[in-house]
């Protein structure tokens, strides 16, 4: 089997998912309350203190975030970008889905799983159906 195949694929974008979720959640967490606190991060993924306090460690060794001990999780510049552009992929997902008709509700959830592992070119293919879609229809 080549190298380059969809399982390495699926694990490479596994191992990205639990980053992005953490930096989409701090962006939301600022801009709701001005900072993100790792128990307030443990009790929305539902993980210890201790796994959050390990994967911001790693956060920071990315470059994604800064913080200190004892202190709220900010993002840098990477992490804001990297919050945008996880943004963006799933607001196009969600709204592919309630184009094919799936519920809003439903189509917000399954947009959380499917942004981090589609690939840059069918969330581009997404986007230009939803925008032809549009335009045929608005």
């Amino acid at each position: 089997m080549p190298a380059n195949n969809a399982y390495i694929h699926s694990r490479h974008r596994n191992q990205n998912e639990v980053a992005e979720d953490y930096v989409e959640l701090i962006d939301d967490m600022i801009s709701a309350k001005g900072e993100a606190r790792a128990v307030d991060l443990a009790k929305k993924l539902g993980v210890s203190d201790v796994t959050v306090s390990k994967t911001v460690k790693r956060l920071i060794e990315a470059g994604l975030v800064h913080s200190e001990p004892y202190r709220a999780i900010f993002l840098t510049e990477s992490g804001k970008a990297l919050a945008g552009k996880i943004r963006w992929r799933h607001t196009i997902v969600r709204d592919f889905l309630t184009a094919l008709g799936v519920p809003a509700k439903v189509a917000d959830i399954d947009a959380e799983g499917i942004e981090h592992h589609a690939s840059q070119s069918t969330i581009e293919a997404m986007s230009a159906f939803i925008e032809n879609r549009e335009i045929k229809t608005g």
